[in-house]
């Protein structure tokens, strides 16, 4: 794993926003959220690519999802004014409480993976309402994290992997539950044990 001193300054003394997309439910409504979302077994991962899922669209001239978000989540973020991209920033990532300064050093998460969506209901969206998914900036569904504590993550379900800063795991469960009901997906049982037991900590 890349440290913050090896790849880009980490700040001391300075107050950085972290990532809060809009969205996250309280403890209470997340758990009646929980409550009323199908339990099932695993869907199958057939047919599944993340080119159905189209990401990081146009949102505004120049700026994608991806920068948008940057932008929404860091603070003193300057981006070029013909690409979008960010050139200059400091981000927090919840997930592990690191702070970058750079932005290749981060990623934008699903809060639920593409993957995971495929397997518990979106193998039968349109399009379109993938693209929705995978771009929505309205829901706790896209988070700006240090890459590689992302790229541990993967497609896994809370069951099978939280982020390693357990304070943060109870509004990581509230903003998981939020997107599954938001989007009418399933969970495993597992899954739902899972979330409850980080429901349970909040």
């Amino acid at each position: 794993m890349r440290f913050a001193s090896e790849g880009s300054k980490l700040l001391q003394g300075a107050v950085i926003r972290e990532a809060a997309p809009p969205g996250i439910p309280s403890a209470s409504t997340a758990q009646t959220q929980l409550n009323g979302l199908t339990v099932s077994a695993t869907g199958s991962s057939s047919g599944y690519s993340r080119d159905l899922f189209p990401h990081w669209i146009t949102i505004s001239g120049a700026c994608n999802t991806r920068e948008t978000v940057l932008a929404r989540d860091g603070t003193g973020v300057v981006q070029d004014s013909s690409s979008c991209a960010a050139i200059s920033g400091t981000w927090k990532s919840p997930y592990d409480g690191a702070t970058w300064t750079a932005a290749s050093d981060v990623d934008i998460d699903h809060m639920v993976p593409l993957a995971n969506a495929w397997r518990s209901g979106a193998s039968s969206w349109t399009t379109a309402r993938r693209q929705a998914f995978a771009n929505d900036l309205s829901a706790p569904q896209l988070w700006a994290v240090t890459d590689n504590v992302n790229q541990s993550k993967s497609d896994q379900s809370p069951d099978q992997w939280l982020p390693p800063l357990t304070s943060f795991h109870c509004t990581y469960a509230r903003s998981w539950i939020a997107v599954k009901n938001k989007y009418t997906l399933s969970i495993t049982s597992a899954e739902k044990t899972a979330l409850q037991t980080a429901l349970n900590r909040c």
